[in-house]
């Protein structure tokens, strides 16, 4: 792989700005300095550093991100903040994008990677990966909404939901657990059933749960752990 690529894809600096550091001899290659950004080298065992900082080159990578209310789920729009704005500049270089949705108004568990093959994994339904939701509603779930879901709701406008699962945790709260992603779906599902949502918060993909110290608009790296929990039932 290219040299240049390398920091590149490390998010080391904006694409402009890396040919100017290679060429400045400010990056070393398994010691040496190395100027010419065209170079090829094996990522994955080459020692490569800049200005004496070791830089360690990953195929892909994973974080989750605790998404705060009002930030839109998308790489990029020009009047309102976005979860990539929530990361720090070198991971904004990364090439990162969300696994999924989560609606400006919902809350929690965003993952978000590089690797289109493992975010397909995960949205798809064919894998049926669990993906559990705290909710607030108006109005008092009961036995009958459980069952509803467990059948597999029609939606108004026809959409035919997968069978999902209904837990009821309290006066006017309940726990979704749904195994595919359809356009707002847990709101649609819960208003269908006259349980509109007032608040909705995703606590967990797979196995893997939101950490309790993670704060609101706060992110961090996946390590093989994690990634293993994402595909695994709870």
């Amino acid at each position: 792989m290219r040299l240049d690529k390398v920091l590149c894809d490390l998010g080391t600096a904006p694409r402009s700005e890396v040919k100017k550091l290679i060429r400045a001899g400010r990056v070393c290659v398994d010691g040496r300095p190395v100027t010419a950004p065209e170079t090829k080298i094996d990522p994955a065992s080459a020692a490569v550093t800049l200005d004496g900082e070791a830089l360690v080159w990953k195929r892909f990578h994973y974080y989750m991100l605790n998404k705060p209310a009002g930030v839109l789920t998308a790489t990029e729009d020009r009047r309102q903040k976005t979860v990539l704005d929530l990361l720090t500049p070198q991971l904004r270089r990364m090439g990162l994008f969300p696994v999924g949705r989560l609606d400006r108004d919902t809350r929690g568990l965003l993952l978000l990677t590089d690797d289109g093959d493992f975010a397909h994994r995960v949205i798809s339904p064919k894998f049926a990966v669990e993906k559990r939701y705290d909710a607030s509603v108006e109005g008092i779930p009961d036995e009958a909404d459980a069952a509803a879901f467990e059948e597999g709701l029609v939606l108004g406008d026809g959409t035919q939901c997968r069978p999902a699962r209904l837990e009821i945790t309290g006066t006017e709260r309940c726990r979704v657990i749904v195994t595919e992603g359809k356009y707002h779906q847990v709101k649609r599902m819960l208003a269908s059933r006259g349980k509109p949502v007032v608040e909705l918060k995703r606590l967990s993909i797979g196995a893997l749960s939101l950490p309790d110290d993670l704060a609101e608009g706060a992110f961090r790296e996946l390590d093989e752990e994690d990634l293993c929990r994402v595909f695994m039932v709870r």
